[in-house]
This record gives C-alpha cells, sequence and structure tokens, in this order.
C-alpha cells in the first residue's frame, strides 16, 4: 500500500501546483487594472483550472489517506 500513498502524495501536489497557478493568475489579473468584463473573463477562464487542481488534491489525499489505513 506504500504506492498508493506515493501516488496520491504526487496528486497532491500536482493539485496544489494548480491551485497556486489559480491564484498568481488571478492575483495578475487583478492588479491589471482592467474593465470589469474582461476581469470577469479572465477569472472566468481560471474557474475549472482552479476546481480541475482542487479536485485532484482532495483526490490525491484521499489516496494517501486509503493507503495509510490499509497499510
Amino acid at each position: 500500500m506504500e504506492i498508493v500513498v506515493w501516488i496520491g502524495a504526487g496528486l497532491s501536489v500536482v493539485g496544489l501546483c494548480g491551485i497556486v497557478y489559480s491564484i498568481v493568475a488571478v492575483t495578475k489579473a487583478k492588479r491589471a487594472n482592467l474593465p470589469d468584463e474582461e476581469l470577469r473573463a479572465r477569472i472566468s477562464k481560471v474557474l475549472p483550472v482552479n476546481l480541475g487542481a482542487l479536485l485532484i488534491s482532495v483526490i490525491g489525499l484521499m489516496a494517501v489517506v486509503i493507503g495509510v489505513m490499509l497499510g
């Protein structure tokens, strides 16, 4: 079950990188002083990345917990 823990940890790291990317992208968009419509458009492009990264991170954390419990 050690492999499940390592795979889960890897997925969590990938998800965390995606979340950090989302934070950086939204911060750059807010600092650019864009009009409201363009700001909303940029944020709406980043939203699926954020949600996907969160899902990957949660799946990774579940795999770590399952691996620890079964191992």
